[in-house]
């Protein structure tokens, strides 16, 4: 698969090889550029997994990039990772479920960076693991608060940046399971097809701003989130009965959607979820 980033280093090493007598045609990283050069994506839960994956990414195509996690330990080792890449990228702390936190995220992309492009909401909870009739008020508040409600908010404050800057491109995280529901995790399971209404909601009504709004529905995945599964081997053997390559995602496998639908390539594409679940079943 090309890489923006690979290719910048074999830049590099052109520049190095190069006669002391010659002066190079091509000189600096910030000469090559990829789909998203000077673009600016904020994401939420993007400290590990996907996000990261989705960060770096992006990073490595051009966009200037801003991660976000609740922990700062995490969002420092992030921000240090992607920045040993050469990559254009800052950080911030930042719970969803707080509105100054997501005006703290919004703010950073703008003092950094000078506005904002792309919002992907990649944030998710689950508080509860077991029979849904066990479950509490306060569970399902907390659940639709971060894994609904937030991605809805960031989305409110981050769209008149992206009007200010012609248009933009939002990508929200939802799940296999809302369309495939596991019962032991119920609300979740729940909370992840509301997402594919908000797509469709705000796709809708942000479409004479020139932003679009999609959504990206992984299978399980092998990240530090869904490890409760696929750590369990039983489990992780049946589950994978469940799709057409029977076996798990890698979070590496999610960067190159999401770019996809960022870029201009998918300039006509709105309102859409695409799974990522290797041929699971994917009918509501």
């Amino acid at each position: 698969m090309f890489s923006w980033a690979r290719a910048s280093r074999l830049v590099r090493v052109q520049v190095i090889r190069a006669p002391i007598c010659c002066t190079p045609q091509i000189s600096t990283t910030a000469e090559i550029r990829g789909p998203h050069t000077q673009k600016v994506a904020i994401l939420t839960g993007s400290t590990h997994g996907i996000g990261l994956e989705i960060a770096r990414r992006l990073a490595q195509e051009g966009a200037h990039v801003v991660v976000s996690s609740r922990k700062k330990d995490n969002v420092h080792q992030a921000v240090t990772e992607l920045k040993a890449e050469d990559l254009s990228v800052t950080g911030v702390v930042c719970h969803v479920a707080k509105e100054e936190d997501r005006q703290r995220l919004v703010a950073t992309a703008l003092e950094q960076y000078g506005g904002i492009d792309y919002l992907i909401s990649n944030v998710a909870v689950n508080p509860f693991v077991g029979n849904i009739l066990d479950s509490t008020a306060e569970m399902w508040d907390k659940v639709f608060e971060v894994n609904v409600t937030s991605m809805f908010l960031m989305a409110k404050i981050a769209v008149p940046h992206m009007q200010m800057r012609g248009g933009g491109s939002i990508v929200l995280n939802s799940s296999i399971v809302g369309y495939n529901p596991v019962p032991n995790i119920g609300i979740y399971s729940i909370s992840k097809t509301a997402l594919f209404g908000l797509t469709k909601v705000l796709a809708t009504s942000l479409a004479p701003m020139n932003i679009r709004v999609n959504c990206v529905a992984p299978g399980l995945v092998r990240t530090r989130f869904g490890s409760v599964i696929w750590k369990d081997e039983a489990w992780t053997e049946e589950l994978s009965k469940t799709n057409s390559t029977f076996r798990i995602g890698e979070p590496t496998e999610f960067g190159g959607i999401v770019s996809f639908l960022c870029s201009s390539d998918a300039s006509f594409i709105t309102g859409e979820t695409i799974v990522a679940a290797g041929g699971g079943n994917s009918r509501l």
